[in-house]
């Protein structure tokens, strides 16, 4: 792929949009991580509290997700994901103005979760403007609004120390606002999106073995991304006593990777193949994660979650240069779908690591139980090759590089069809 190419295709006002709709929409989202010190020594909650307060805004996006990206597919991404920020303004205020109690901060955490269905819209919006071969980069790029996750743990405990906490939600208002005026300027839909689809094509991808597939991959890599991003402060502030401030700012540090090396993943996905890359990936992942479980000393520690988290991020690149190879007609609706299965990763990690702290009393056995989980998505991962390499049409055998192999002699493979014998490729 030329740099040029890239360059002169597709739209990149519209890029712009999806990246900003995303970054700031990820900021709202993960918003509870960095205030939860702080409402946890108000309300005096528990580990296991505090996991699930950090969580819940996860398992509102995977609710959400879906519902956004049937409105995308219905409506198109451009009102989409104006619903979408408008919307986004009701926890917020929710929170500003209304919130005292846990069950109170429970339903606004939920209702961040629209904030995370911004996945939904994004990410496909950006990607219908570009061409096959530049999927990887082009999503990789809108999909770096993760880095959206920093601003709220960098800026969200200094502010909450000087204005209080409530001041937080207020003041987040004001980037989606921005955001929301420059998306209705700039966003266009692409002239390559699909009619509507009809509900038995729903249905179909459903009930499509690869989707799950793909839910699994993205549920390891973007839930093991935002999971540990929204745990972060709080594992820095009880493992190892640091201020919140200071532990808001160390979980900046290591988030930094797994936001700006979710394009670079892309990119290389786009080089060498989704596949390749996320096995390997997979494994870098799950050695880091078992040192990290040790809960070594913090200069061991912030290292290895740099590159844990770094990994997390290109692994998210590489699941989505393969999902639009594999359903390119059915973009919207598996970018929903999957990254939903992502925000219920998410959601689960969080809340296991905090119960697992309070029953045996050590983060550690949590961090070692996701080590483990990503070794078997490794595992898993060389078995859902071997069933590629037999099904998917030879253009996106050769992208994701499943496999090398030999182009089927009787054509392109269909949903569904066998190839043939695969042959090994020549050198």
């Amino acid at each position: 792929m030329h740099k040029e190419s890239f360059l002169r295709s597709g739209h990149h006002p519209t890029l712009i949009s999806a990246f900003l709709y995303f970054d700031v929409s990820f900021m709202v989202w993960v918003l509870f991580a960095p205030l939860t010190p702080f409402l946890a020594d108000q309300m005096h909650l528990s580990a296991t509290q505090k996991g699930l307060l950090t969580a819940i805004p996860l398992l509102g996006g995977t609710f959400f997700r879906p519902i956004l990206g049937l409105l995308a597919d219905r409506v198109g991404g451009r009102r989409a994901g104006l619903t979408g920020l408008s919307l986004t303004l009701v926890p917020l205020i929710a929170g500003w103005h209304y919130a005292t109690n846990l069950w109170q901060f429970y339903c606004t955490g939920f209702l961040l979760g629209i904030a995370g269905a911004s996945f939904a819209v994004a990410l496909p919006l950006a990607g219908r403007w570009y061409k096959a071969e530049h999927q990887g980069l082009a999503m990789g790029i809108a999909g770096a609004g993760n880095a959206g996750s920093l601003i709220a743990t960098f800026f969200g405990p200094r502010l909450a120390q000087h204005f209080g906490w409530h001041s937080v939600f207020a003041l987040a208002l004001i980037p989606v606002c921005c955001v929301l005026a420059f998306f209705f300027l700039f966003a266009k839909d692409s002239p390559n999106r699909t009619a509507p689809k009809k509900w038995s094509q729903y249905a179909r991808l459903l009930t499509t073995a690869d989707t799950w597939k793909l839910c699994f991959l993205y549920s390891l890599t973007f839930g093991g991304f935002v999971g540990l991003s929204s745990f972060l402060t709080v594992f820095f502030h009880d493992q190892y006593h640091l201020s919140k401030v200071q532990a808001g700012d160390f979980a900046t540090v290591v988030i930094i990777a797994g936001s700006f090396l979710r394009p670079v993943g892309g990119w290389i996905a786009d080089k060498i193949g989704g596949y390749r890359l996320l096995l390997f990936l997979f494994v870098g992942i799950s050695a880091c994660v078992m040192v990290i479980s040790r809960l070594p000393s913090i200069a061991v520690v912030v290292p290895m979650l740099f590159l844990a988290m770094g990994m997390l991020g290109m692994g998210n690149g590489s699941v989505f240069q393969i999902a639009p190879q594999r359903f390119p007609a059915d973009i919207e609706l598996t970018t929903g779908i999957v990254g939903a299965a992502g925000g219920l990763g998410g959601f689960f990690l969080p809340s296991a690591i905090g119960a697992l702290k309070d029953s045996s009393g050590s983060f550690g056995l949590g961090l070692f139980c996701f080590a483990l989980l990503v070794m078997v998505g490794a595992v898993l991962l060389l078995e859902f090759g071997v069933q590629w390499s037999l099904t998917w049409t030879p253009d996106a055998l050769r992208r994701t590089m499943v496999f090398r192999y030999r182009t089927p002699r009787h054509g392109p493979v269909q949903d569904g069809a066998i190839a043939g014998e695969l042959q090994p490729a020549e050198e």
